[in-house]
């Protein structure tokens, strides 16, 4: 197996992972609704009319990006998708931390406060995110950078 190939389904594995377990923690399936619908009250950044329907929709949109990055639906734009999410939601830890807000993440569960660590950890989740979206680029850009060498090489010298 090629190591680009391997690459590409290491990074599917891990965001489709993290996706579909952080999304299926704060569902009605593992009837999370309500301590999810705290958690986000706790970052004080959204509208108290908003929080409920947040927490009882957000997490299926989380297991539908795992899945189509799973499946390998669209996965450019899935991955774009999910590091986008992976980006709004590191600012919005560290916005809630830089302004001294003591409050459970509410990402891969409860009673995990917002420190560095938790910042850390889902910036982590953003490099498999990334590399999916960059991935047609960084081969193309070796296949083409590749190329001349390899002619460069096959090319006698005068």
């Amino acid at each position: 197996m090629k190591m680009r190939t391997l690459l590409h389904w290491l990074c599917r594995c891990i965001l489709a992972a993290m996706f579909i377990y952080s999304g299926y923690v704060k569902s009605e399936l593992n009837n999370a609704t309500l301590q999810f619908a705290a958690a986000i009250t706790g970052y004080q950044i959204i509208p108290d009319n908003l929080v409920f329907p947040i927490a009882q929709y957000f997490p299926w949109v989380e297991i539908a990006l795992g899945l189509w990055i799973l499946i390998g639906w669209k996965i450019w734009w899935s991955s774009a998708a999910a590091s986008a999410l992976m980006l709004f939601f590191i600012i919005l830890l560290s916005v809630t931390l830089f302004r001294g807000i003591e409050t459970d993440c509410g990402c891969f569960g409860f009673g995990d406060r917002i420190t560095w660590k938790t910042i850390v950890r889902d910036g982590s989740f953003l490099i498999p995110a990334l590399y999916l979206v960059l991935e047609p680029r960084i081969w193309a850009r070796r296949k083409n950078s590749a190329a001349p060498s390899t002619i460069a090489a096959l090319t006698p010298e005068d």
